[in-house]
């Protein structure tokens, strides 16, 4: 970003957001942050530690927001089956996308989600309310534009009231609630949602277009006559819609480990590049067709930039959403009634010691963002004397400590909402010789927005 940011925005003019959002990603762990240097008093070592750029687009950043989001979705599992089902778009409405990204993807979101629970709530399929999880990504393993959701729903829900035509007039509340669970290693026919997902973006796209609320510009130009878009959009229709399900996870432990390879990640994952020689970069990338096998793609310094750009959503756009039985209101009723109609118990759900490393790919699935962030100290957790933490309590927080420390946001642990307030961080004794204590030799505050905004390292001008 730093060496190419400015040929980039000089090739191809950004919106501010998009500008800023790279110009965030190019001052990340810099002085031009702030920050603060140690120095052991013992061995002499010097440890560098700049702050982070917070933003969500920043392959290095996200760590302490994800541990204290997987912490808080923990608490919403339930004791079931789980299945992953991904949407995705046609390639055909990639560049459409493109122009109208927030539009088109609050209809991915929206149609996806009608999709689920109309077709769970027939009783020819399942008859039941189910939760919905989904997580909006935009990128294939090239960087190319591919954007889809990916959805974690739990293999079951509450039963649909039965609506019998010689039934009196009762109202849903009257029959006793119920949880219908899914068959097993079977969700909902793939060819159904296919079809249901199709014809209901389709629909919400052509109200859009009547409502003159999409914009043409480059290719997508000559989609602004009636003539073409009724062409485009009854192609489209005759276009096979693919829905993907994947094979249901085992328990709601093994959905929290899953869900740390696709929550708060970006297109591209730092331990992904190779190297930058010569202006081209070279990263690996998973190939799918070939047995998943890891390969490597070289590109032009700007091309990787660009690529990389496409996958900065627009400022506001929540890309994890919740539905159904998950929905933000009256969550913990819901919850509370699922669990115990599934004879659970109300407290937290246990998690074995042992668990799976979580998936990696994208486009399906992604590599795991855990790189190497920062070159800081790891700290130390001291746990406290006065208190009995339970199995489950200890499990759920080596999993987020890792995900911090590997991703080297530690710098805003010790805020973090997931660290218990008993535990204390401890920073002064010297990691390297053990002996010695960390000495701040210098200390910069980090700069205000409107102050950031003014550094120009990517101004082309």
């Amino acid at each position: 970003m730093r060496q190419y940011g400015a040929e980039f925005l000089e090739r191809w003019p950004q919106c501010p957001h998009v500008r800023q959002t790279l110009q965030d990603l190019a001052l990340c762990r810099t002085p031009a942050l702030g920050g603060h240097v140690t120095q052991c008093d013992h061995c002499g070592e010097v440890r560098y530690r700049y702050h982070s750029c917070g933003n969500r687009s920043c392959p290095q950043c996200g760590g302490s927001k994800r541990a204290a989001w997987l912490a808080k979705c923990q608490a919403n599992l339930l004791p079931v089956p789980y299945f992953h089902v991904v949407f995705t778009l046609p390639h055909e409405l990639s560049a459409l996308a493109l122009g109208n990204r927030e539009l088109l993807y609050r209809l991915l979101f929206d149609s996806a989600k009608e999709t689920l629970l109309e077709v769970a709530a027939d009783p020819k399929h399942l008859g039941a309310r189910i939760g919905v999880l989904m997580v909006l990504h935009t990128w294939g393993q090239k960087l190319e534009h591919h954007p889809h959701v990916h959805c974690v729903v739990p293999g079951g829900g509450l039963a649909v009231p039965s609506q019998t035509s010689g039934s009196t007039a009762t109202g849903p509340g009257d029959q006793v609630p119920c949880w219908v669970s899914c068959r097993p290693n079977w969700f909902l026919p793939v060819r159904v949602l296919g079809r249901v997902f199709r014809g209901k973006y389709l629909a919400a796209l052509r109200a859009a277009h009547q409502a003159g609320q999409l914009q043409f510009a480059g290719s997508t130009l000559p989609l602004a006559s009636p003539a073409a878009w009724r062409t485009s959009i009854r192609a489209l229709y005759q276009k096979k819609w693919v829905v993907y399900a994947k094979k249901p996870f085992g328990g709601p432990e093994q959905v929290l480990m899953y869900l740390t390879g696709y929550t708060h990640r970006v297109a591209l994952s730092n331990h992904r590049l190779l190297k930058l020689q010569d202006d081209r970069v070279t990263f690996t990338w998973k190939d799918y067709a070939d047995g998943c096998r890891r390969k490597e793609m070289v590109l032009d310094a700007v091309e990787f930039v660009r690529r990389f750009a496409l996958h900065i959503i627009p400022k506001g756009l929540v890309r994890i959403r919740q539905y159904g039985l998950l929905a933000h209101r009256d969550r913990g009723d819901r919850l509370a009634l699922c669990r115990s109609l599934l004879a659970a118990a109300a407290g937290p759900l246990p998690v074995p010691e042992t668990q799976s490393p979580p998936p990696s790919a994208s486009g399906g699935s992604t590599d795991s963002d855990q790189s190497p962030g920062g070159a800081g100290p790891v700290s130390s957790l001291v746990e406290p004397r006065s208190t009995s933490p339970s199995p489950m309590g200890i499990s759920v927080l080596v999993v987020l400590v890792s995900l911090i420390v590997a991703l080297g946001d530690t710098a805003s642990f010790a805020s973090s909402p997931a660290v218990p307030p008993a535990a204390v961080i401890v920073e002064d004794r010297c990691p390297s010789c053990g002996v010695g204590h960390l000495q701040t030799i210098w200390r910069a505050a980090r700069p205000g927005r409107e102050e950031r905004q003014r550094i120009s390292i990517l101004d082309s001008s």
